[in-house]
C-alpha cells in the first residue's frame, strides 16, 4: 500500500490558488497511479493548532474551535468541488491525533530527545502574561528586518526559536516587551544530523529543489527545537501548564489521519508507519515547508520508531499576474469566491496548474494566459479532435467496428510509456504534454484521411479510419482523466468506457465493436467579457490594498436563516476587565429570567462602570465559547466604527427578555 499525502491547510482563512499548486497535482498523482494499478490511500486534513488560530479567533470575538470549524468545512467543500478526492481528510485538533501526539512525544521523552531548559521569552508586564510567537514582533537578530517571533518573515526567512527576537514588542497592547526566564521543552534535532546527512543524501527521494535545500540547511546548522508554547489551545505537553508546537503535532496528523483511513478502508496503518526503516510515502508540501518535512519531522520519526517517508514532492511558489503572490497586496485569486462562483469549470483549472511548468518551478497564473489555454489547447486541438470524431461516427454510423491500425497502437503506446516516465519524476507538465501531443496526432490524422469524402465513396475504409480515430479519442480519455476527472467522464459515456475502474493499459486494447451515443461539446469557450470582468476585480482588488480599504463580502441569506437566531434585550448588570486581555470584557446580563455570562470585545470603547444598566440586543443561541479562559454564552451586538465597536441599543425602554423579530 502507497500512501500520498499533502501539506495540512491552515484553518485559519479561504482557499486561494497558491493552496493548489500542492493539492491538485497530488491528486493527479494519485489517479495515474490507480491507473497503473497501484493500491494508493491518499490523506490531508486541516492544521488547527498555533498562535494565528488564537490571534484571529480573538480578534473576531470566537473561540478557535469555531473559527477552525468554519474553515476545515470551507476546504472540505473547495476540495470536492474541484474534484481533489482523499480517503480520508481529518484535522488535528481531533482526539485521535491528540491521543498519537502524546503517544510519540512521551516515546520521545522516555528515549532521551526531549529535554527541559529554562529560556527567556518575551513577557509583557501590561498584559501580565508571556507571549506565544506570533504575539511578539521584533528585530531579527540575523538580518536585522522586521520580524514576528517565530521567523523572519520579512527578511532572511529564517526559523526563530523563542526569546531569540531583538527589541520584542507586545503585538496585543503595543508595548515594549521584557525577557523572563521559564522552563520549556526542546527536541535534540542536533543528535540526528549524522543520520539526515544519510537519508539526505541517499535513502530519500524527491524534486532536487527540496533535498537540496534541506542538505544545505543540515550542513550549515541545526539547533534543538523548543517544542512547547504557552498557549491554551493546542495539544497538552506531558504533566505540563504548556502546550506542543504545531510543527509537532501537524505532521503527526499523517499518522493518525492514516489510523483513521484504515478504519474505513479495512487495512492496517502501521504496514504504513511502522514497516522498517523506509515506508513507500509520499508528502507533497509547498517550498516553504520543506525544512519540515524533510529535516523535523523525518528526526521525529526516527527517534520514535516509526517509518521513514520515501519522496518528498515540493511544488514552485505561486505568481499573480507576474507579480509576487500576496494576499495583502491583492495579488491573490480566491478558489471559491473568484473561480468557482464565477462560473469555471474545475477541470480548466486542474489542467492549468499542472500543465503550466514543470512541478518545481514557479507557476504564474494569469486570467489572459488561462483564457488562451483553455480557448487554444483544451478547446482548439484536445476538444476539438474528440468531438469531431465522436460526432461525426454517431451521425454517419452509430456504432464502428474496431479496426485499428498497427501504426496507432504504437503511437498510443510510445505515449503512454511517456506518462508513465514522467509520472515517476513528478513531471506533470510533460504528462499534459504527451496527451496533447497525441490530440495533435489525431487531429493530423483525421483531417489527412477526410472521412466526409471517404463516406461517399468507399464506406467501409471510411469505418476503419473512424475505427482508429475512436481509439485515440478512447486513450485520450484515459490518459487525460487524472487531470481532467469530470469532463472525461461526461465525454466517456458516449462509448461506454467506464474510466472509474479503468486502467492505462486499456488505451491499447481494442473493442471488437464501438457503440456510439450522442456527444456534446466536451469544453466551453472562456469569453473575453468574463476575463475582463476578472481582471477588474483583481485591480479593483489591488487598489483596495494599497488604498487600506477593506474587501467587502457580501452574502445573502435566506429568512429561515434569520429566524433560527434567538435575538432578545438584555440587561447588563455587572461588567469587569479580563486580564491580560486589551479588547475583552466579562459581562453578566440578564437576559429575561436568565444571568447570562458574555465576553464581548468593547474594552477599547467602553468602561465597566459605564455599561451598567445599558439595555443591549444579545444573541442568546450560540454556541458557547471560551476567549482568554473565561467562557461565553452569548453575544452583544454591535457596529464596527473606525475598529471600535458601538452598541446597538432600543430607542426607548423595553422589557428585558423582549424578543427580536
Amino acid at each position: 500500500m502507497k500512501l500520498v499525502t499533502c501539506g495540512l491547510p491552515y484553518a485559519n482563512g479561504k482557499a486561494h490558488i497558491g493552496h493548489l499548486r500542492t493539492y491538485i497535482p497530488a491528486d493527479v498523482y494519485v489517479r495515474y497511479l490507480r491507473l497503473l494499478g497501484e493500491k494508493v490511500l491518499f490523506i490531508c486534513g486541516s492544521d488547527c493548532h498555533g498562535t494565528p488560530i488564537v490571534v484571529n479567533a480573538e480578534k473576531e470575538g470566537i473561540s478557535p474551535k469555531e473559527l477552525v470549524d468554519r474553515y476545515h468545512e470551507h476546504f472540505q467543500k473547495v476540495f470536492k468541488e474541484l474534484e481533489v478526492e482523499f480517503d480520508f481528510y481529518g484535522r488535528t485538533d481531533a482526539e485521535y491525533n491528540h491521543r498519537r501526539t502524546q503517544e510519540i512525544v512521551k516515546t520521545l521523552m522516555d528515549k532521551g530527545y526531549i529535554y527541559a531548559k529554562e529560556i527567556e521569552l518575551a513577557y509583557c508586564p501590561k498584559c501580565d502574561r508571556f507571549l506565544p510567537d506570533r504575539y511578539v514582533e521584533g528585530i531579527c537578530p540575523y538580518c536585522g528586518a522586521v520580524a514576528r517571533g517565530d521567523e523572519c518573515d520579512q527578511g532572511c526567512g529564517r526559523h526563530l526559536e523563542p526569546g531569540e527576537i531583538l527589541q520584542p514588542k507586545c503585538k496585543i497592547c503595543g508595548s515594549p516587551a521584557v525577557f523572563k526566564k521559564q522552563k520549556h521543552y526542546f527536541f535534540k534535532l542536533t543528535a540526528f544530523k549524522d543520520f539526515l546527512m544519510d537519508y539526505l543524501e541517499n535513502k530519500l527521494q524527491g524534486t532536487s529543489n527540496a533535498l537540496n535545500y534541506a542538505r544545505e540547511w543540515v550542513r550549515r546548522e541545526l539547533k534543538d527545537w523548543c517544542i512547547t508554547r504557552n498557549l491554551e489551545w493546542g495539544v497538552k505537553f506531558p504533566g505540563e501548564n504548556l502546550v506542543v508546537y504545531v510543527w509537532v503535532d501537524a505532521p503527526i496528523g499523517y499518522i493518525s489521519f492514516t489510523e483513521q483511513a484504515c478504519k474505513l478502508k479495512g487495512c492496517n496503518w502501521e504496514d504504513i508507519w511502522k514497516n522498517g526503516e523506509i515506508s513507500d510515502i509520499t508528502h507533497f508540501i509547498g517550498l516553504d515547508i520543506v525544512y519540515h518535512h524533510c529535516i523535523f519531522w523525518p528526526a521525529m520519526l526516527k527517534g520514535a520508531d516509526y517509518s521513514l517517508p520515501k519522496a518528498v514532492v515540493a511544488s514552485g511558489m505561486v505568481k499573480v499576474e507576474g507579480k509576487t503572490f500576496s494576499k495583502s497586496r491583492g495579488y491573490v485569486v480566491w478558489v471559491e469566491d473568484d473561480y468557482l462562483k464565477a462560473g469555471f469549470h474545475p477541470d480548466y483549472l486542474r489542467y492549468y496548474i499542472v500543465s503550466y511548468t514543470s512541478h518545481e518551478k514557479d507557476l504564474n497564473f494569469s486570467w489572459r494566459v488561462f483564457k488562451d489555454k483553455v480557448n487554444n489547447e483544451l478547446i482548439g486541438t484536445f476538444g476539438n479532435f474528440i468531438y469531431r470524431v465522436l460526432h461525426f461516427a454517431w451521425k454517419n454510423f452509430g456504432r464502428v467496428r474496431m479496426n485499428v491500425d498497427k501504426e496507432t497502437l504504437e503511437k498510443i503506446s510510445n505515449v503512454k510509456d511517456k506518462i508513465v516516465e514522467s509520472l515517476k519524476v513528478w513531471e506533470f507538465k510533460e504528462i499534459c504534454d504527451a496527451f496533447m501531443e497525441l490530440a495533435t496526432f489525431g487531429n493530423e490524422f483525421f483531417q489527412s484521411k477526410k472521412p466526409w469524402e471517404l463516406i461517399k465513396t468507399n464506406r467501409e475504409e471510411c469505418e476503419r479510419v473512424l475505427a482508429n480515430a475512436i481509439q485515440l479519442v478512447k486513450a485520450l480519455l484515459i490518459f487525460a482523466y487524472p487531470v481532467m476527472p469530470k469532463s472525461m467522464e461526461n465525454v466517456a459515456k458516449v462509448i461506454n468506457l467506464d474510466l472509474k475502474n479503468a486502467r492505462l493499459d486499456d488505451a491499447l486494447k481494442v473493442d471488437d465493436v464501438v457503440e456510439l451515443s450522442k456527444p456534446k461539446i466536451p469544453f466551453e469557450k472562456v469569453e473575453d467579457k468574463k476575463i475582463e470582468e476578472m481582471e477588474r476585480i483583481m485591480i479593483e482588488r489591488i487598489r483596495r490594498a494599497e488604498s487600506g480599504e477593506k474587501e467587502k463580502e457580501e452574502e445573502l441569506v435566506d429568512i429561515k436563516d434569520f429566524t433560527k437566531l434567538d435575538i432578545r434585550i438584555g440587561k447588563i448588570i455587572k461588567a469587569e476587565r479580563i486580564k491580560g486581555s486589551k479588547k475583552l470584557l466579562r459581562l453578566e446580563v440578564d437576559i429575561g429570567g436568565e444571568i447570562r455570562q458574555i465576553v464581548a470585545g468593547i474594552a477599547e470603547t467602553y468602561s465597566p462602570e459605564d455599561l451598567i444598566g445599558k439595555l443591549v440586543p444579545v444573541l442568546v443561541n450560540i454556541k458557547p465559547a471560551k476567549l482568554m479562559g473565561v467562557e461565553s454564552r452569548g453575544m452583544i451586538l454591535a457596529v464596527d466604527v473606525d475598529g471600535k465597536a458601538v452598541l446597538l441599543q432600543p430607542e426607548k425602554d423595553v422589557p428585558v427578555g423582549s424578543k427580536i423579530r
